[in-house]
């Protein structure tokens, strides 16, 4: 039988109360039951108050915290990568090569997917192309994601299962790259043209999705993660509904829709969908643009580095107005992913068209990632009442070419945390996981420092923020981005009990780049312990 209660005692609690102050408040207890905080205080004042048969946790002096909400990441494209070819870490075009070939060998089945290549990184920077696949991968067809999932590189046998051929046009939304002779080369930019391939690939059973989703889930618990904020598939999504029917969710789960799905079916699968503080509906999420690694996030002026593109806008305003007004008015939150500072533009004006048309006080419009803004874009996106949500550690991977790509007086306008936050914008943090690993850890060095984790390089210092406010973005920012900050984020009476207990204390490091060892001993969700580290 679980115990009433659970009392935490001996450690260096951080509520989260005054946490943007020069002192936010810390305790050396914390009593929880029913999954919620009771109390918080010293440890003989609770052990009063603890009712019987409270079990007790000596935390043994280590520093605990409000537990990490992830406000950005895709649980079912890192539960696939569990399962399939993972690119990420690369070196080289060889090295990518050289682990399909591998894992062709050692696998059945008739395609061969995965991803996470990064070109910037590889001698050279070439892009794969149906030629190199077609040396490692025979006769199967084959599709590899490039680490921010806007490109992929299709073989020559999986552009012939799509029928795409030098004639085949690129869709509305994509394009199909083509070398001088005018044939395609297997380089698939956006969803819309992966997508030509996509739909002919067999898809995973519930039973491989829910066994991949627990491995991941895993992962994030041993991060100090208890809540996500997560853009995956309907499939996806099916599997984790199952999880949690089965008693198998370990932490929270508030789950995007796809904004351009009709919006009757959108308001039904709101209907059907769990509504508790496990797994939620929260927001319908558009893309605007793609990546500045890619060079097909939008811009306003072309890309320095390529003077003949300002990369792709997904969306025609109109369309995208009309759009964003039928949904807000359906009582949907918006989400729009802009990395370029055209695509941040775009994102601002559909959100004054709803205003304008419905005036709502505290729509909690969204831009997710927000890399790039113009000049006035802060401001403007404070007076809108828009969250930044943004994931800092894509600055430690983009900072090798991201001056190249926008330019000297673009790149100070680039990542731009302490802008947001001077202007009075909401800020939140997550990781694009798996584009990035999921720690947070990664994420709290590059907002304090902006320093590459090799300490060699450092990208405007200026918009570097403070620890408690990396962590209050992390936390209480995450929690107001998705409609949560009256119940979790802060670990004071009536909140949900979920915390992370650390190896060190994140407000008395030595060095900063001592956060980048950070190690989870306990993650707890609703006052249980879910992950212990070993030797914990």
């Amino acid at each position: 039988m679980p115990p009433t209660a659970t009392l935490f005692v001996n450690g260096r609690i951080l509520t989260g109360e005054q946490l943007l102050s020069p002192q936010p408040r810390t305790v050396s207890a914390l009593l929880a039951a029913q999954g919620l905080v009771v109390a918080t205080g010293t440890v003989e004042g609770l052990r009063r108050q603890a009712p019987p048969g409270t079990e007790e946790i000596d935390l043994r002096g280590a520093f605990a915290m409000p537990g990490f909400n992830d406000a950005h990441l895709h649980l079912g494209e890192g539960a696939r990568l569990r399962r399939e070819v993972d690119l990420r870490g690369t070196q080289s075009l060889d090295e990518a090569l050289e682990r399909i070939r591998r894992f062709a060998a050692a696998s059945a089945g008739t395609w061969l997917t995965g991803g996470g290549w990064d070109e910037t990184v590889w001698p050279g920077h070439p892009l794969p192309s149906r030629y190199d696949l077609d040396r490692v991968t025979s006769d199967r067809p084959a599709l590899f994601a490039r680490i921010d999932v806007h490109l992929a590189v299709a073989n020559s046998a999986a552009l012939d299962r799509a029928a795409i051929t030098r004639a085949t046009p690129s869709p509305p939304g994509g394009a199909i790259d083509h070398d001088p002779r005018g044939e395609p080369t297997g380089i698939l930019r956006e969803r819309a043209a992966r997508e030509l391939v996509e739909r002919h690939i067999p898809p995973a059973s519930l039973a491989e999705r829910m066994d991949a989703l627990r491995g991941v889930l895993r992962d994030a618990l041993a991060c100090g993660i208890t809540s996500v904020q997560d853009n995956s598939t309907d499939e996806d999504f099916r599997a984790l509904r199952a999880l949690h029917a089965a008693g198998e969710l370990p932490l929270r789960v508030a789950e995007w829709l796809p904004f351009d799905h009709p919006l009757e079916e959108l308001e039904q699968r709101r209907a059907e969908a769990p509504q508790d503080r496990f797994l939620r509906t929260t927001m319908l999420k558009a893309f605007l643009d793609g990546s500045l690694g890619s060079r097909t996030a939008a811009l306003l002026a072309p890309y320095a580095d390529a003077p003949g593109t300002r990369g792709l806008a997904l969306y025609e305003q109109q369309t995208l107005d009309r759009l964003a007004c039928e949904r807000a008015a359906a009582g949907f939150q918006l989400g729009f992913h802009a990395i370029g500072d055209r695509a941040f533009a775009m994102a601002l004006a559909a959100f004054q068209a709803v205003q304008a048309e419905s005036g709502r006080p505290d729509a909690r419009f969204r831009i997710e990632h927000a890399q790039t803004a113009a000049a006035d874009g802060f401001a403007m996106a404070a007076r809108g009442g828009v969250v930044a949500s943004m994931q800092p550690n894509h600055l430690l991977t983009d900072m090798r070419w991201a001056r190249e790509r926008l330019g000297p007086e673009r790149a100070q306008r680039a990542y731009s945390w302490r802008s947001f936050l001077a202007a009075g914008a909401a800020l939140a943090f997550g990781t694009d996981f798996p584009v990035e690993p999921l720690t947070p850890f990664r994420g709290l060095y590059a907002a304090t420092t902006r320093r590459s984790e090799a300490g060699d390089t450092v990208f405007h210092p200026e918009q570097g923020l403070q620890m408690t406010e990396a962590l209050h973005a992390y936390t209480q920012g995450s929690a107001f981005a998705e409609r949560a900050e009256h119940w979790k984020g802060i670990l004071c009476p009536g909140a949900v009990a979920d915390m992370a207990v650390l190896d060190r204390d994140l407000l008395a490091l030595p060095d900063p780049r001592a956060v980048l060892a950070t190690r989870t001993m306990r993650t707890v969700v609703g006052g249980q312990t879910v992950y212990q580290a070993p030797g914990a």
